[in-house]
């Protein structure tokens, strides 16, 4: 199914975490909501695959623990998300389609 493109103006911004909103639902540990808002991951789908960290010229990602969640017990967190040069790299590569990526 992959992240909601209308999550921005559909979900309320529920917290903010490393210096990105967090958009929820939030329940810990199953729930995790949607992290960033020029890069996003939804951090409830996402499975830890790696490929974006990899494919990321600019290092918009970190690994972030979240243990019990039932998909993974790591995200990849979209903390340096004001770097983003929107070259969709990791959008292109996520195999659960868990990122969107939008210019402010």
């Amino acid at each position: 199914m992959g992240i909601d493109p209308n999550f921005r103006t559909s979900r309320p911004v529920v917290g903010d975490h490393s210096g990105h909103k967090v958009y929820g639902p939030v329940e810990t540990p199953s729930k995790l909501g949607i992290h960033g808002t020029i890069v996003a991951v939804d951090f409830d789908i996402c499975n830890a695959d790696g490929s974006c960290i990899t494919a990321c010229p600019v290092a918009v990602f970190q690994w972030f623990d979240t243990p019990g969640h039932p998909v993974s017990e790591k995200k990849a967190d979209p903390v340096n998300e004001q770097a983003c040069i929107f070259c969709m790299a990791c959008v292109n590569v996520c195999p659960v389609a868990a990122i969107d990526v939008k210019p402010p």
